[in-house]
């Protein structure tokens, strides 16, 4: 725990001093935009008068803050500017759209997130001499757009940015091009041949910025060869690459864990002889966690059952400061592409040694517990174990066995194993139902790849009870082990996951209302209210629609040294303990156990304790990097795959509203496309931000976030992941002629002006002749990077 600060004692013996109110986020922005550095929290604190108890309550919303992108730590507890960016800030230009705008990025940009748009204007670059170009960074003012996109016009020009990019070169008689892979990077890069390194036709490289004033294109020089374009899986390799993704491991860690072996059974728990089973994917490599289940023998707990999660001992082989730990602490988790596996691990650890294989004897650290007949954990207990998995079942076969024999226990251990762990996860899914968790279950896809590495079909992912039964175990087995570290008051990084922000809640609510369904007022919103909408939303065929506007409505999961509670699954701790092979969270609570339970040798150090909250906050950010790169391989898998089907019409559903066109996602693949503005139709549309949608200034017509859309194929680009659809369905009307009045909002307040003014003329209200202006022609929009 941290150590009280000297001004709080100082204060605590003054109450005769009124408390400061709590300053709003606006404030604090304001504060922290006007410091020249980035002060600590005891210097907001001091700034708005805050004392006591306002302290701790200032640090959770400095963290909710944080989690909205609004702010982010710069070293310890120092606090500056991130999301919202400021008014005036560095950009660097880093390409040129279809229209001739430039688009640019901030200068300093974390790694994995993806940055905002901004866009400068063609007209407002003309204003500037030397007229800039890719490759410059300029000084900028902002204004937002009202999309998550801003408009910047220029203060000053203050260089070259020699910006990197990842492309494929193309050899030319000069030398080559190189066409950037980044969807937004849409301007080719001019290399001579003294600057290409060698490189061939078709290569992948990356290539640095070389500034040309006066042009909207740039040169480069070669500064690392990648690749190759046509080398199979190259998708997966352009992804991993544009984020930073590390693929080799260094030889050192690959020696460190050659040299590993598995520990004797000493003073662990014999488990071999308990029929432990694994139920993982099919084409599961590494199995870090088993289950068993019986019925309780206890008179005091009727029909209720003991169960057991035992979890690959992944602390005995990776220690606190050694290779293999400052290794996976550097990657953060292991990265999921349609292709391959990145493992957080080497292979000698992870589908080996830590690999909790079929008929093998594993280390484990493994959790009893205990339940009743209704579900609720009476008790449990932590220990360091020897276990040897008696099956390892895929969730099909799982589920095939269940549907098999649901009643009556067999004999085989396997099966009575399966008939417990199915009784138990009943027997838990009634106290799942009085705790209501947030239940989206969102349709997950995936990808299926011939032996080339070509896409052959994209199948939807089968929930069976199976997956249900395994997940709410581990759940169990994770709400165990952050109740045990506070209990023995250990330092841990929590999974937390707040509620929603209450100025995004509002909105969403405005535009739920929009579309007849009513969300509970006020900040006392619990994820049973939003599950209401869901099962309202699913008797009209709007299931996951709603689910996608809840979703938007959340805020993001992060790991945290303190604990914000998990609003998803409505549990008021909750920590990561299950998977240490592809997680580093989970891997720090196995140490923070074993060293809270005296488990023996591997646990939780001084130092790691002490640097808790630094890891929480790289792990979070590594998250979202692997997150990125699995989706942008996934894109360029999909854009792929469809790219022989150009002209082919589709139906889809509208995911994203921009000043700038819409984002449209497929219903049977789920490929991300883009529908410019000038796409929809000869009409003109505008953005409307609290509707979330596009509104025709002539028929009123409109486009929103939700509405089942059908669209043509016009564009994909595989090097990119990018697709560009052209619209086919006709604009939603107020009368809904042409769909459901229940699929979109219509209300007075959304018919345009023009017409309510003729409206109010006919029936002879006096009003004032609506003001002629020129009409501009429709502009349109390049591709644009889905949000």
């Amino acid at each position: 725990m941290l150590g009280r600060d000297p001004t709080q004692l100082e204060e605590t013996i003054l109450p005769d001093k009124k408390p400061s109110p709590m300053p709003s986020r606006r404030q604090i922005l304001d504060f922290l935009e006007d410091q020249g550095k980035s002060p600590q929290r005891r210097d907001i604190a001091r700034a708005f008068g805050l004392r006591g108890a306002q302290r701790a309550e200032l640090r959770h919303l400095l963290n909710r803050m944080e989690e909205d992108g609004l702010i982010e730590r710069d070293g310890g507890k120092r606090h500056r500017i991130q999301g919202d960016l400021p008014p005036v800030l560095p950009v660097d230009i880093m390409s040129v759209d279809d229209e001739g705008d430039l688009l640019c990025m901030p200068t300093k940009w974390q790694a994995g997130a993806k940055p905002p748009m901004i866009r400068l204007s063609r007209s407002a670059a003309a204003k500037s001499k030397p007229l800039p170009g890719v490759g410059d960074r300029i000084l900028a003012r902002l204004t937002p757009a009202g999309d998550d996109s801003y408009h910047a016009s220029i203060i000053r020009v203050l260089g070259a940015s020699a910006h990197r990019f990842l492309g494929v070169f193309r050899s030319a008689r000069f030398g080559g091009v190189v066409h950037p892979v980044e969807r937004r990077a849409r301007t080719k890069i001019t290399v001579d041949r003294s600057e290409s390194m060698g490189a061939e036709d078709g290569d992948l490289v990356w290539v640095e910025t070389i500034n040309r004033r006066g042009s909207a294109s740039t040169r480069g020089r070669v500064r690392e060869i990648a690749g190759h374009v046509d080398d199979r899986n190259a998708y997966s390799l352009i992804a991993l690459a544009n984020h930073g993704v590390p693929i080799d491991l260094p030889q050192t860690v690959i020696d460190e864990a050659e040299r590993a072996c598995a520990p004797a059974l000493g003073n662990r728990v014999d488990l071999r002889s308990t029929p432990l089973i694994t139920i993982d994917p099919a084409d599961a490599k590494d199995h870090d966690d088993a289950v068993w289940a019986t019925p309780d023998d206890d008179p005091d707990n009727p029909g209720g059952y003991k169960l057991i999660v035992a979890i690959a001992d992944v602390s005995w082989f990776v220690r606190p400061g050694s290779s293999l730990d400052k290794e996976a602490l550097k990657r953060g988790n292991s990265v999921y592409l349609p292709d391959r596996v990145v493992p957080m691990l080497p292979e000698r650890l992870s589908n080996d040694l830590c690999s909790l294989r079929e008929g093998e004897d594993r280390p484990c650290l493994a959790v009893e517990m205990t339940i009743s007949a209704d579900g609720h954990k009476r008790k449990h207990k932590f220990m360091r174990a020897m276990m040897r998995s008696a099956a390892k079942l895929s969730y099909e076969d799982a589920q095939s066995q269940l549907d098999r024999h649901d009643n009556a226990a067999p004999s085989d251990p396997v099966l009575a194993t399966l008939s417990h762990l199915s009784a138990a996860f009943k027997a838990r899914w009634q106290e799942r139902a009085k705790r209501a968790p947030l239940d989206l279950d969102l349709p997950e896809r995936k990808i299926i790849l011939d032996d080339t590495g070509a896409v052959i079909d994209v199948i939807k992912r089968d929930r069976f009870d199976a997956h249900r039964m395994v997940e709410e175990f581990m759940i169990l087995a994770n709400v165990a082990a952050a109740e045990t570290l506070e209990a023995k008051r250990t330092p841990q990084i929590y999974r937390a996951h707040d509620a929603p922000d209450t100025e995004k809640l509002d909105a969403t609510r405005d535009y739920l209302a929009s579309l007849d369904y009513s969300l509970v007022k006020g900040g006392s919103v619990r994820p049973r209210h939003f599950n209401q909408l869901l099962r309202i939303a699913e008797t009209r065929d709007q299931k996951e629609m709603i689910s996608e506007v809840i979703l938007r409505s959340q805020r993001q999961a992060v790991y945290s040294p303190e604990n914000l509670g998990h609003f998803g699954l409505n549990l008021g701790r909750y920590s990561h303990f299950t998977s240490p092979i592809r997680r580093y969270a989970d891997l720090t609570i196995h140490r923070a156990l074993v060293k809270a339970c005296k488990l023996g040798e591997g646990g939780q150090t001084p130092t790691e304790a002490e640097h808790l909250g630094t890891i929480a906050q790289d792990i979070s950010d590594l998250e979202r990097r692997a997150m990125a790169a699995e989706r942008e391989s996934k894109d360029r898998y999909l854009a792929g795959f469809l790219q022989e089907r150009l002209g082919d019409e589709f139906d889809g559903r509208v995911r994203g509203v921009t000043r700038f066109g819409l984002f449209v996602s497929l219903n049977d693949t789920g490929a991300d496309g883009f529908v410019p503005m000038r796409a929809l139709g000869f009409e003109r549309f505008r953005f409307v931000e609290n509707d979330h949608a596009v509104i025709g200034e002539t028929t009123g017509g409109r486009y929103f976030l939700g509405q089942t859309v059908r669209v043509r194929l016009a564009e994909a680009t595989p090097l990119t992941g990018g697709l560009r659809f052209d619209m086919l369905s006709k604009p939603f009307t107020k009368d809904g002629s042409n769909r459901k009045r229940s699929n979109g909002p219509s209300s007075e307040k959304k018919t345009p002006r023009k017409a309510q003014a003729r409206k109010k003329k006919s029936a002879g209200a006096k009003t004032r002749s609506p003001i002629k202006t020129k009409k501009k022609k429709p502009k349109g929009n390049a591709k644009s990077r889905r949000d």
